[in-house]
């Protein structure tokens, strides 16, 4: 609905179009923080009823961290299924329909078309959706389980645990005040319009979350691990370390896949000599890329930590993840003027429609992109909070990777992502091979079609995409359920923290790798056909020209990375670590 109703509003202006875009996008993020608040408080209320006495809280965590499995569970089938789904479609739409057939963008002869429609839906808003609420969920819980750790409190001793609750409130209302501050004015750029209600909304938390901390936290709290005395201000600390870093990698990932800066640039200037060329830059772009956003995560982490130890990282996690339902609604954004401009190419708009279309799009994709650098550092940190509460659960104080089950377990969670990477872009390609054999039969049987007078059989390729992506994502689940259960039952709770520790550094770093490189392949190659490029002697690449079919190639390679595997990583990293997390009672 909000694709038709973005296409109508373009035909009144970029202003109405963002709107109702971003209008699209804000009921899609604030349904999942909502559901996922609904969710946790009620279970925490219910459960407190039912388990009371000594250990009664203890009970109720470890009994809720299910909720978080499950979340974790089907955030994996829906990112890489989504992925695989929509990764398929757009593969076979772009080489066969515009390098063979030489179609434009969205062409309704084309049949992987509707598919590929279909897929930006499955892929990048439910697929980002169950992700960020994987996130959301598990740093709540990681944090609620740390706030046990703490031993002597002047006051209620449980408000350290209910924190992490109030915090995500007032951030779901700092978020609606922050889709108040998206406004779009005649020659205002639209992705500084959507930065301001997410920077807005982290500000308005930053505040906020001082007071919140200041009336409620109790006077006095020790934590037992470290017996240090944490008071107000030291968390609020925290949170606002958790706000700037999810802030920072944002604008830094903005940098390395927007378009017009130096990093796409140089995958455009590379297109010129072929497609092997702009591979060669955009692998480079995307392991470039890696290295401020693990820099802030390190001065993150320390940060918080110095602040209120491994609670402070938690609660920074938290922070973080606060603004989840703006973030979402940026996210969301992107997949809904994408689909936007698909539905005006289909109906045959005027061209003036499908300009704006195409200005959101661009847009879209440096938001999808930002969104998906703030999904994975907020795995990132989710995953550092369920690792302290997974220690916490098993009774280890510290982990000694001198011993060799240690070792062994930190060698196979580093291996872990680049094998879930290479069955899910498996996926991809084989779910594509089947895409491109059904649009070539359909081009080459189906009489009429090129021409426009006879319709192609898109259902064919909704199913051919719907199919591959129900079989092909069982392994890549069972692999992120199956390890973390057989490290800790066969080699213990110490291997098993050295299994998390290795999945954790490898999944991210891939993540950030392949995230960017792809989001950057992407915007090289609509630079080229919305811009261009002017070579030294004065000739223009565009759209068609061989820089930019190579620009293509380069797009389809980072397709199954920055919308498949490198998405799903996430859900690798934060999954492990909440099967740890499960199962850390009986094997501790």
């Amino acid at each position: 609905m909000a694709n038709n109703r973005t296409t109508a509003a373009a035909c009144n202006g970029l202003e109405d179009a963002l709107k109702v875009a971003f209008a699209g996008g804000s009921v899609m993020g604030m349904s999942v923080v909502g559901l996922a608040l609904l969710g946790l408080a009620s279970l925490f209320i219910g459960y407190t009823q039912l388990f009371q006495g000594v250990n009664g809280l203890n009970k109720v965590l470890i009994v809720i961290s299910g909720f978080s499995m499950g979340a974790s569970s089907i955030a994996l089938f829906a990112r890489v299924g989504g992925g695989i789904f929509t990764k398929a479609a757009d593969i076979g739409a772009d080489l066969v329909g515009k390098i063979e057939a030489g179609l434009p963008e969205d062409d309704p002869r084309n049949p992987a078309v509707i598919a590929d429609n279909v897929g930006d839906n499955v892929g990048d808003v439910a697929g980002m959706g169950a992700d960020l609420f994987e996130s959301y969920v598990g740093a709540i819980i990681g944090t609620m389980i740390l706030g046990l750790g703490f031993s002597s409190v002047d006051g209620d001793r449980n408000l350290p645990i209910i924190l992490p609750l109030l915090l995500a409130a007032a951030g779901v209302l700092c978020s609606i005040v922050g889709i108040f501050f998206v406004h779009l004015k005649a020659g205002d750029d639209a992705q500084r319009a959507l930065n301001m209600g997410s920077f807005g909304a982290a500000a308005m938390m930053a505040v906020v979350s001082y007071f919140i901390t200041q009336a409620l936290w109790p006077e006095v709290v020790i934590d037992v691990a470290t017996g240090k005395s944490i008071v107000a201000l030291n968390v609020t600390m925290a949170i606002i370390i958790g706000l700037i870093v999810g802030v920072l990698v944002g604008l830094t990932t903005a940098f390395y896949c927007s378009m017009g800066k130096r990093p796409v640039n140089y995958i455009v200037e590379k297109s010129q000599t072929g497609a092997a060329t702009n591979i060669i830059a955009g692998l480079t772009i995307g392991m470039e890329s890696t290295v401020i956003p693990i820099i802030l995560i390190v001065l993150g982490v320390l940060g918080a930590y110095g602040a209120c130890g491994m609670y402070g990282i938690a609660i920074a996690a938290v922070g973080m993840l606060s603004t989840t339902g703006i973030q979402l609604a940026v996210d969301a954004y992107g997949p809904i003027a994408d689909n936007a401009g698909g539905i005006a190419e289909m109906s045959k708009q005027p061209p003036a429609v499908r300009a704006i279309t195409d200005n959101l799009d661009a847009v879209g994709n440096t938001t999808a992109a930002i969104g998906k650098g703030f999904a994975i550092v907020s795995a990132a940190m989710t995953a550092l909070a369920l690792f302290a509460a997974f220690m916490l659960q098993a009774n280890l104080e510290t982990i000694n990777i001198a011993k060799p089950t240690v070792m062994v377990g930190l060698f196979l969670g580093a291996m872990l992502p680049f094998w879930f990477s290479s069955l899910a872009m498996k996926a991809v390609g084989n779910a594509a091979m089947d895409m491109i054999e059904e649009v070539r039969r359909q081009f080459r049987e189906i009489e009429g079609l090129l021409e426009g007078t006879a319709e192609p059989d898109t259902a064919r390729c909704v199913d051919i995409a719907t199919v591959a992506a129900i079989k092909e994502m069982i392994y890549p689940g069972l692999l992120a359920i199956t390890f973390p259960v057989l490290t800790g039952f066969i080699l213990g709770a110490e291997s098993l923290g050295g299994l998390l520790a290795g999945v954790t550094s490898s999944g991210v770093l891939m993540a950030i790798f392949m995230s960017n490189a792809g989001g950057a392949w992407d915007n090289a190659k609509k630079s080229l056909e919305t811009v261009g490029y002017t070579r030294p002697d004065g000739s223009i690449q565009g759209a068609g020209s061989e820089t930019h079919q190579a620009a293509v190639v380069g797009d389809t390679v980072g397709d199954p990375f920055k919308d498949t595997a490198g998405p799903s990583l996430n859900i690798l990293v934060k999954l492990i670590s909440v099967v740890a997390l499960v199962i850390a009672p009986i094997i501790s």
